[in-house]
């Protein structure tokens, strides 16, 4: 069974993006160089990873992933801390 991360990226702009994967480092070349990165960050390159979680499946990284894209950015930024 895969590991599954959820993870986020800080953008270009100094916004925040949050994500879920099985494989980070495909998925953060993804959003660095492919078309097929979120269409969110491909205006926003580049990309570094400054947070990551690991999770048994997809299921609790999509709720934790939710909850983190809920909070409003400050909070966001002291996660990071």
């Amino acid at each position: 069974m895969p590991e599954w991360v959820t993870y986020m990226l800080r953008c270009a702009d100094n916004s925040l993006y949050t994500g879920i994967t099985t494989d980070l480092e495909r998925r953060l070349h993804e959003h660095n160089y492919k078309h097929n990165g979120a269409a969110y960050t491909r205006s926003r390159r580049p990309v570094t990873l400054v947070y990551q979680e690991s999770f048994q499946n997809r299921a609790d990284a999509a709720r934790r992933e939710y909850v983190i894209r809920t909070l409003p950015k400050a909070v966001k930024e002291k996660l990071l801390e």
